[in-house]
């Protein structure tokens, strides 16, 4: 479901930015397993356009949707334990590259990254789309720790799966410090998820204490003696950033997001306007005739508008 909230006035637009790779995971493993009738598996490709077209049937009008084409990314060049695609299931990453082609004949902008990642690529459509005096507001639609470093202004994360909304005070609230200090944060905790270790001793609490305080890592004072805010084992942790301070540095590197990455030139591209040709033989081979037409019911309604 979409967050209760007024539709946008006349001449202004709301943006879905739908981390893909997320949803491919979540719907493999959350739905049965299903073959189309090549006897290729699908259930997680069925799991994620009957998603989007529900954002859809929710009043979504602008939408785009970042998928990992391929798993690694110039990351796993600076950090050798950064995640690959080793552990991925077979049935799952055999529906990576037609889910793509899946969407992108339900009519949704895709955005399949090589070097860079999904979330880079939804980084950079919210910097487009907020840069766009039409758009009220830009939803990076995933529950994933490291974009909460793009919330701001217009941005805001949505969990869609736990249907919560997270603006700035959100991500104060959740890590204890602002958005802008979310890569130095992982930094020196870490991401497991993302196969990098942060540094020993920097746990979650000591580590938002010191940067709601100093922001930044460089900005921490090598010596304890000098710090402003009292934390526990505050020598010890001194002592391991002084020596480990570049490696702080590269994680913060490896979680900062890239605004960079190729996406879609303007807000425009992003604006659903139905299904395209051969999206009604894709529900016939998937087996998911109902899809079809709520999809075609779904254009007609906004032709009619």
């Amino acid at each position: 479901m979409q967050p209760e909230q007024a539709s946008p006035p006349p001449g202004q637009v709301d943006v879905h930015l739908i981390d893909g790779t997320y949803e491919l995971f979540r719907h493999f493993f959350a739905v049965p397993s299903r073959t189309a009738s090549d006897g290729s598996e699908v259930g997680a490709l069925r799991g994620v356009l009957g998603n989007i077209v529900m954002l859809l049937e929710g009043g979504a009008t602008h939408v785009a949707v970042a998928t990992d084409h391929v798993v690694e990314s110039f990351r796993n060049d600076l950090w050798p334990g950064y995640k690959d695609g080793s552990g991925i299931e077979p049935d799952l990453l055999s529906q990576f590259h037609p889910t793509e082609e899946a969407l992108g004949l339900l009519g949704v902008a895709v955005w399949p990254m090589v070097e860079f990642e999904a979330d880079d690529a939804m980084a950079a459509g919210a910097a487009m789309a907020a840069d766009d005096d039409r758009v009220r507001q830009v939803f990076i639609c995933t529950p994933d720790k490291d974009l909460a470093q793009c919330v701001g202004g217009k941005v805001v994360q949505w969990d869609r799966r736990a249907d919560e909304i997270i603006d700035t005070a959100g991500v104060e609230a959740k890590f204890g410090v602002k958005p802008l200090s979310i890569p130095d944060y992982l930094g020196l905790v870490g991401d497991s998820a993302d196969g990098f270790p942060g540094l020993k001793g920097w746990g979650a609490k000591s580590t938002s204490v010191m940067l709601s305080h100093y922001g930044h890592i460089e900005d921490i004072p090598v010596s304890a003696d000098d710090w402003a805010v009292k934390v526990r084992g505050a020598a010890g942790l001194a002592a391991t950033l002084e020596a480990e301070r570049d490696l702080a540095l590269l994680f913060r590197r490896i979680a900062t997001v890239r605004t960079d990455a190729p996406v879609s030139g303007g807000v425009d591209e992003l604006a659903w306007r139905g299904p395209h040709r051969g999206f009604e033989e894709l529900c016939e081979q998937i087996g998911a005739g109902p899809l079809f037409e709520r999809v075609m019911n779904l254009a007609a309604y906004r032709a009619d508008l």
